[in-house]
């Protein structure tokens, strides 16, 4: 069904510093396929307070936040769910009649795939990162029971924070150990960036490790990912986070959740 927009049509939106085209085909190819009176459009800004007043203000219904928003954006809102408050970063905003309620569905996408793709709760792991996403896959780590992990980050400080914040240790680099899991949560491996060929763990310890999670969805394959498949590790990829964690948003703006097979088309569709 071609949606038409008029003065009924319920505007959402994505913010982020470098807005890509994955959200806006997924959220606008499922509401053309449900029939419904939505219209998503990507945007950026340098004026963080102006842009969430202007949702309260237009009554835009949902905003989803990405870098470098995630944490700046929590003081601009007026009620933060669960998943907001435990990590103090955003990455949803649902507006209902001008109340803005904040979620993280980042967190929601992690719990559910270490969960789809049955990773042992006593492996141990290193995740490298420390900003917003870092801390939301961290949180659904602990929360899981995954309790024996080491933030592996270059910016001490907020490593160290990150680290005391869980009950994990942290260290400025891998060095040798050779942990079960492997999470990347930093651009190392992202198309566009100046460590696009790299891997963010050394070769020696993907080779060791038995699961392999990299959190950058461009490209769909990252060297981690692919160095990890080549391996035959269990492997989890960005693209998997970012489309849970869309269909979460969605659900949150509509009231509406797509069938499986919805989904998976919407996917499909998004990364054409």
């Amino acid at each position: 069904m071609q949606m038409h927009p008029n003065k009924d049509t319920q505007l959402c939106m994505s913010l982020s510093a470098r807005p890509g085209n994955f959200g806006l085909r997924f959220h606008n190819h499922l509401y053309e396929q449900l029939g419904l009176n939505f219209y998503y459009k990507a945007f950026s800004s340098q004026d963080l307070p102006g842009a969430i007043g202007g949702i309260r203000a237009l009554g835009i219904r949902g905003c989803g936040v990405s870098m470098p928003f995630k944490e700046a954006a929590i003081a601009l809102v007026d009620e933060l769910d669960d998943s907001v408050q435990a990590i103090d970063s955003l990455n949803t905003i649902v507006n209902t009649d001008g109340h803005l309620k904040a979620y993280n569905t980042d967190y929601i996408a992690i719990e559910q795939l270490l969960k789809k793709h049955a990773v042992p709760k006593a492996s141990t792991f290193a995740l490298r990162g420390s900003g917003g996403m870092a801390k939301a896959v961290a949180s659904a780590l602990r929360d899981g029971g995954y309790a024996n992990g080491v933030i592996v980050a270059r910016n001490e400080k907020a490593g160290q924070a990150l680290a005391r914040n869980l009950g994990y240790e942290w260290q400025a680099e891998l060095g040798d150990l050779r942990p079960h899991m492997l999470i990347n949560v930093t651009p190392i491996g992202m198309t566009g960036g100046s460590e696009a060929d790299a891997l963010a763990f050394d070769a020696e310890a993907v080779d060791a490790a038995e699961t392999v999670f990299d959190v950058v969805a461009i490209p769909a394959e990252t060297p981690l990912i692919v160095r990890g498949r080549a391996q035959g590790k269990r492997v989890i990829t960005g693209l998997e986070v970012i489309a849970i964690q869309a269909l979460e948003q969605f659900v949150l703006y509509t009231g509406v959740r797509p069938t499986q097979a919805q989904f998976e088309k919407a996917v499909a569709f998004a990364r054409a």
